[in-house]
């Protein structure tokens, strides 16, 4: 029975699930001017990118937020993220049931280092191509309806922030840590994203790369 289980739990980890890698030929360099984060909370990772640049791709973004220099976001189970209160009952059905999903939008609107000063930041020197390739694959992650429209839901969590519909179902081996992992797949570093479940497991990636990569936050790109 064990067997059987690991094999499912295998199988799971080898599909495809949405919202989808984006296909970057170039293999990433990690030596551009743009300057994009990668933000543990401990638990839960998610993506702090240039607020113009995605905004110009995503205009709801700029209605909804304004002038902000940074957005961070986050994708993760709708039922647990949004919830007020968290219960042994709303972890396990977003484990181990697959749920609708929502991205976690959250203008930053200072350096990034300074809003995030308790939490662990991995700063990326992106190209231009990257940094298109990375901010295709988190507007690939919002909800439209046939109209086109994002579908905004309650507020975010934590400051000036809000929650929209997304793409793609939440369980065991699709959580929010695995979309960050995506992300970076999509900006093509060498990274499996199978069994990146954990922030933890994330974060140590990070720090392991030596492709030009900064964890430094001193350090500019």
């Amino acid at each position: 029975m064990k067997n059987v289980i690991l094999l499912i739990i295998i199988i799971l980890a080898g599909c495809s699930a949405k919202p989808y890698i984006v296909s970057y030929a170039e293999e990433f360099e990690g030596s551009g001017q743009n300057e994009v984060y990668v933000v543990s909370h401990g638990w839960h990772t998610g993506f702090v990118i240039p607020a113009p640049e995605i905004q110009g791709v995503i205009p709801e973004l700029e209605q909804r937020f304004g002038d902000t220099p940074y957005i961070e976001f986050g994708w993760g189970d709708k039922g647990f993220y949004q919830a007020k209160e968290t219960t042994s009952g709303l972890t396990l059905r977003a484990i181990f049931w697959p749920t609708e999903s929502v991205v976690h939008s959250v203008a930053v609107p200072q350096k990034v280092e300074e809003y995030f000063s308790n939490s662990e930041v991995a700063k990326l020197c992106l190209s231009d191509g990257e940094l298109s390739a990375l901010i295709g694959f988190i507007s690939r992650s919002f909800f439209r309806d046939k109209s086109g429209n994002l579908l905004e839901l309650q507020k975010g969590i934590y400051g000036d922030s809000q929650f929209y519909s997304g793409v793609g179902d939440f369980y065991l081996m699709n959580t929010c840590n695995r979309w960050t992992a995506k992300g970076l797949k999509s900006i093509g570093m060498d990274i499996s994203p199978t069994l990146k479940l954990t922030a933890g497991s994330v974060m140590n990636y990070l720090t392991k790369a030596n492709i030009a990569l900064t964890i430094e936050s001193t350090r500019t790109c």
